[in-house]
């Protein structure tokens, strides 16, 4: 088989010439191998399922043909107004606008002005969209799944289905992270509303079994284009992958210590929950002067696209997110790629570390690991091929003194930021506990303590997985702080803060989405003498147990009791179903036996006569 070529003016069937000025005007000389085996099997008319690693430039791959086949119907009948002739279906809003402004530089060439884009995406209301479309019209319609199902779906005017009738392309970006999101029904639902005579473009950067289903269904005998840099590795040929092995309580101080001495001037931070990211770009703000620091995660909405925009144009700063970047955003002059803690997949590893060392340029980065977890680095040699290199970092104890005293000192100077840490460690260990390679990571292998104190919190939470002895090495501020002194600098949340004090303290209820706090709502001597009478009564009934078995050994009439209807009260109705929260909550281990017996009015050794 001849070798594709890698000029784009050297291709089989030739490129229009207005293509060709923009590619030159982009700074793309040459393509891409992923570029080179795709385009020319998509000008021929013919279905493709491209697999490339992530950088490897398949915007490009289908880009290119898109127009192509656009220019080509146009010669022998122009394009009208509301005629869709090719749709890119893509996972994320982001990737979306980024397709999106690679078609724009295109599409500003004179000669291909005529062509109308769209981009339909979450965010903003379907119903400017569908006024959007009706008045400007549309050739390519750039769109996010449930946008996009949404205009189909929708009866009146706009009619999508109707105007995608004469479509050329269609396009499934990043098609495996289509179905990871859970997007199989909604994209078997579109494709129900397209024409069969089009061609379909694949492109993801891992062929899983739910794809190849995906091909199935929506391709007719589709060819297979696999293109790896490197035959041993599923990253980025010039990519440095590295992994620093740190204990929990120093990993702050390691990764503000790395970013130091390497002089990092733009970063991405992936982190694995929405609320960690929160947090630590409160945090990182104050500790990484005067670099900017961003937030970017799947809970925002609007301002997603600002600050990704942002971060694009910024000479230097840190982007704190999820792996709602991981997969095919481009930023370009991204020198590092950290990470706070392993991926909730292996292959997650793969597609955060893509950030960087995209279409030939050079990267770096850089995975956390606790002590606990230094086996990740062979399970991610095996499964994914990659190779990391280990770092030895020289982490003073005085720095992390130093950091952790500034985290203690923020959470003090605003309770919304004390709020920001204890819902980021908790879903931290949440989300570690849902990891997909759980053999290795576990969290009862994780020192809870030394991970709160990573955190910087004020005292440790109280959740099921947090035991007694977690106590011993956490390091909260010295002196301790009185959490219920903590002011909002919010006037308005402070307001409600206070009102929510006062009716604890009138009621013993803490009004909230949750009970967060119980507290007795009877003064103690009552509630002491009601569980000494509750003992009682249970010492008598054991008496009278035993007298009975011990007339039935001795062959004697045993007395029986004439049993009367007890009415129950409304107090004992409360008492039993108090207990059996209490015992409930035994069972969730939401509380000590010690806790539980005290509560019931139990002794710990008062059942060890019968257990004899």
């Amino acid at each position: 088989m001849a070798r594709p070529a890698s000029k784009w003016g050297a291709l089989s069937t030739p490129l229009s010439q207005p293509v060709l000025e923009v590619i030159e005007g982009l700074g793309f000389e040459k393509m891409t191998p992923v570029q080179a085996a795709s385009i020319p099997l998509l000008l021929s008319y013919k279905d493709v399922a491209a697999e490339a690693v992530t950088g490897s430039g398949k915007t490009l791959a289908f880009v290119v043909p898109l127009l192509e086949l656009l220019l080509k119907r146009q010669k022998t009948a122009a394009w009208k107004r509301n005629e869709i002739g090719a749709l890119i279906v893509s996972p994320t809003r982001e990737l979306a606008t980024q397709i999106d402004q690679v078609l724009g530089e295109f599409l500003s060439h004179d000669e291909l002005r005529s062509f109308r884009k769209k981009l339909v995406i979450g965010g903003n209301s379907v119903e400017d969209d569908v006024i959007s479309i009706m008045q400007d019209g549309t050739n390519i319609l750039v769109a996010t799944p449930g946008r996009l199902q949404d205009l189909f779906e929708r009866t009146g005017d706009l009619n999508l289905a109707v105007r995608v009738k004469s479509l050329e392309l269609l396009v499934l970006d990043e098609a495996d992270r289509l179905l990871d999101l859970g997007f199989e029904a909604t994209i078997n639902t579109i494709l129900g509303y397209l024409p069969r005579q089009r061609r379909t473009g694949l492109f993801s950067a891992t062929q899983t079994k739910e794809v190849k289903d995906l091909m199935r269904a929506g391709l007719r005998n589709p060819v297979l284009v696999s293109v790896r840099e490197k035959a041993s590795t599923s990253t980025p040929k010039r990519l440095q992958n590295y992994y620093v092995v740190v204990e929990p309580d120093m990993k702050l101080a390691a990764m503000l210590e790395f970013m130091r001495s390497r002089q990092i001037k733009k970063a991405m931070v992936f982190f694995p929950t929405c609320a960690c990211v929160e947090y630590w770009a409160v945090a990182m703000g104050t500790l990484v002067k005067p670099m900017a620091v961003m937030a970017l995660h799947g809970k925002m909405k609007s301002q997603r696209i600002r600050i990704l925009k942002a971060f694009r144009d910024a000479d230097s700063a840190l982007l704190l997110c999820t792996d709602l970047l991981a997969r095919g955003i481009d930023i370009p002059e991204v020198d590092w790629v950290l990470q706070w803690d392993p991926p909730s997949n292996a292959a997650a590893f793969v597609h955060r570390v893509g950030r960087t060392a995209r279409q030939g340029s050079d990267g770096n980065a850089l995975l956390m690991l606790l002590p606990s977890e230094d086996a990740y680095v062979d399970f991610l040699t095996r499964n994914q091929n990659v190779a990391l290199k280990q770092l030895k970092l020289q982490t003073k104890q005085c720095d992390a003194d130093s950091a952790l005293a500034t985290l203690h000192r923020l959470q003090t100077e605003d309770r919304a930021r004390f709020d920001k840490a204890n819902r980021a460690f908790v879903s931290h260990i949440q989300a570690y506990s849902k990891h997909e390679c759980n053999l290795i990571l576990r969290v009862k292998d994780l020192d809870l303590g030394k991970v709160a104190t990573s955190y910087g919190l004020l005292q440790l939470p109280r959740m099921p997985e947090m035991k007694p002895h977690f106590s011993e090495s956490f390091r909260g501020p010295d002196p301790a702080v009185d959490i219920w002194k903590l002011r909002y600098k919010d006037k308005q949340k402070q307001a409600s803060f206070e009102g929510k004090m006062k009716i604890y303290n009138e009621t013993g209820e803490w009004k909230g989405k949750k009970k967060l706090i119980k507290k007795k709502s009877i003064p103690w001597e009552l509630a002491n003498k009601a569980r000494e009478e509750r003992k009682e009564n249970r010492k008598k009934r054991r008496e009278q147990k035993q007298k009975r078995k011990a007339a039935v050994e001795a062959g004697e009439t045993a007395p029986v009791a004439k049993r009367k209807r007890h009415k129950f009260t409304q107090e004992d109705l409360d008492e039993l179903a108090k207990d059996i929260r209490m015992l409930k909550k035994l069972k969730r281990k939401k509380v000590t036996e010690e806790e539980c017996d005290d509560e019931m009015g139990l002794d710990g050794d008062q059942f060890s006569d019968e257990s004899d």
